[in-house]
């Protein structure tokens, strides 16, 4: 170890003499260009430790906030620093300024070196392109592949490209300048493969299908993890439907408001469909062997889109390739088993598509003699909605026993004994607290009823604003919301005093929440309009503001409880009447 560190020290003594000597003649920055390597920071902490001080630090921090009159006073001073390495893992100062997205700053700095001076690498052999590439600023790039064009070809960190670089991390607009940069031929097949499905994970699919189009066999070429381009699209649902199913009402606002990033969105998926089309369309031509171990290893890609619920992928691979459909896992489980267990009813929604070869998939049993029934009386994932599956079942399986004994039925029960506890506490908790709404708004109109505004007739008794319009609508609101508030308060009593049987989760309870929580919302809606114009009576006349002020005011709580409550309501409604509906194909898919 001594000895080591005589040798670096005097490597550092040897590279200050020559940079002192170089200083002296009247070409310095020659010299130092024509140096194999640029100054390490060895030199600066050991040979000359103020070079490090007054000239690495004060670079650095130039770079890092693009500070160019600073760096530009430093270069004059000692021209070398141009292309010295000012950090300890030898990073330049155009590494840094196009790390820190400084375009100004590049361009001038570029305009002082030689094209050489941009191939120097750091220690992890990355040039200042890679960390450009890095950035996403197209720009910095661009100055710097002007000044020296073979920098695109430069590996850098992990033995990849700039190219590669900036795909892994999705900046879309490098990725297709450097696109066009690279030179093709120059890359190896697995250069591509990576690439490709880098494309791939990062969305850049009109990349990933002009590539497909100029190497076609790379449709059934595998990564280092022995995973295909369909493989990694097998596991994106988002490429093809935006993602998980949103709420009603963010389908509505999105509808509305349809912006360019919807656009950008659509067209992505698009792409992403061709790009499904063409790779399937290479995969098919090979022989059934082949296709057999491409689907199934590393993983059964066709399981694995149907458990994630990827609809668009299986119906392109299965419509145009039938034999799919009798595909299983080792566990005798096909896509439509998946699909019941992870209740994707969109997927077990194209078992309608195939005939009457659904009654010989049907009665698959798994290893423990689970069938279709079995897998759909076990507990849903956290985020799915339970499906009903029950309705295409032959009678016979209804009540056929697994391994363990178990009927379909019993199985559900055992998987649901926790969650109807779970849910028994919820459901109570909610029919209490909204309960306690109801009685608020009860006690509150009634007493109104009783207090009208601008008192009575102390002879008759006959309210003296009887005959305005505006008190008709009064007498009206109160008393719907007395009764809507009355209504609520009876219907949560009775979730309240609930047997709180299997059975009853399935549609009394759900259904008798959803009615209760919609009367307190008319309640609510009903007791903002009384007092709106029991105010407006009182103390609108005279103020032309008033009645706006006091309209606007009462929306709030409405609007609030509607957007609290509506998710609520929306899953409710869908788990409860749409469950009779998800297994009735609306159009098809496969045929």
């Amino acid at each position: 170890m001594a000895n080591l560190m005589e040798e670096e020290e005097e490597e550092a003594r040897i590279d200050v003499d020559s940079i002192r000597s170089s200083q002296a003649q009247d070409g310095p920055e020659t010299e130092v260009v024509t140096s194999p390597q640029p100054m390490s920071p060895l030199v600066l902490l050991s040979g000359e430790r103020y070079l490090y001080l007054t000239v690495c630090i004060p670079l650095y921090g130039a770079a890092m906030k693009g500070d160019w009159k600073t760096a530009e006073g430093i270069f004059k001073m000692f021209p070398p620093a141009v292309r010295m390495t000012i950090t300890q893992g030898r990073d330049t100062t155009l590494h840094i300024a196009a790390a820190a997205k400084h375009v100004q700053f590049v361009e001038e700095m570029v305009k002082m070196m030689e094209p050489k001076d941009l191939e120097l690498q750091n220690k992890y052999s990355n040039t200042a392109l890679c960390f450009a590439a890095a950035s996403g600023i197209v720009r910095i790039a661009e100055v710097m592949v002007k000044k020296n064009e073979n920098l695109p070809m430069i590996q850098g960190g992990g033995g990849m490209i700039p190219l590669h670089m900036a795909a892994l991390l999705g900046h879309s607009e490098m990725v297709r300048y450097l696109y066009n940069k690279t030179v093709h031929e120059h890359l190896a097949p697995g250069d591509w493969v990576g690439l490709l499905n880098t494309c791939i994970s990062t969305d850049l699919y009109d990349v990933a299908l002009d590539i497909l189009h100029h190497h076609p066999a790379l449709a059934v070429e595998r990564d280092e993890n022995d995973e295909t381009a369909l493989h990694l699209l097998a596991r994106k649902p988002s490429a093809f439907s935006g993602g998980d199913q949103l709420h009603m009402w963010n389908t509505f606002i999105n509808s509305i408001s349809c912006n360019k990033e919807e656009q950008k969105k659509k067209s992505k998926q698009t792409q992403a469909l061709r790009l499904v089309k063409h790779l399937w369309q290479q995969v098919r031509q090979r022989q059934p062997s082949e296709i057999s171990d491409l689907i199934r290893r590393p993983s059964p890609l066709l399981l694995v889109a149907a458990e994630l619920g990827n609809t668009v992928f299986l119906t392109e691979l299965v419509g145009s390739y039938p034999d799919l459909i009798w595909e299983a896992d080792n566990d005798n489980r096909t896509i439509f088993h998946i699909a019941v267990l992870h209740r994707r009813e969109s997927i077990f929604n194209l078992i309608y598509e195939i005939g009457s070869m659904k009654d010989l998939i049907v009665p698959y049993k798994d290893d423990n003699d689970n069938n279709m029934l079995h897998l759909a009386g076990r507990k849903a994932p956290l985020p799915q909605r339970n499906i009903e599956v029950e309705k295409i079942m032959l009678p016979t399986y209804r009540e056929r026993k697994n391994k363990d004994g178990k009927t379909p039925r019993d199985l559900f029960t055992k998987e649901h004994k926790n969650l109807m506890k779970d849910g028994e506490k919820w459901m109570r908790g909610t029919a209490a607290q909204s309960m306690l709404v109801a009685t608020l708004i009860a006690t509150v109109v009634f007493a109104a009823a009783f207090t009208v505004p601008g008192g009575s007739n102390q002879d008759t008794g006959i309210p003296i604003l009887l005959r305005k319009k505006s008190f008709m609508i009064f007498a009206v609101s109160d008393a719907i919301a007395l009764f809507s508030s009355s209504t609520s308060i009876l219907v949560f009593l009775s979730i309240l005093t609930s047997r709180y049987a299997e059975d009853d989760f399935l549609e009394s309870l759900p259904s008798r929440l959803m009615f209760g929580l919609i009367t307190l919302f008319v309640s609510i809606i009903s007791m903002m309009v009384t007092f709106t114009i029991t105010f407006f009576l009182v103390f609108g006349h005279g103020f032309a503001w008033a009645p706006m002020l006091i309209a606007v005011s009462a929306c709030v709580p409405v609007t609030l409880y509607f957007s609290l409550q509506y998710p609520l309501l929306a899953d409710i409604f869908r788990s409860t009447y749409g469950s009779r509906f998800l297994f009735r194909p609306s159009k098809r898919m496969l045929y």
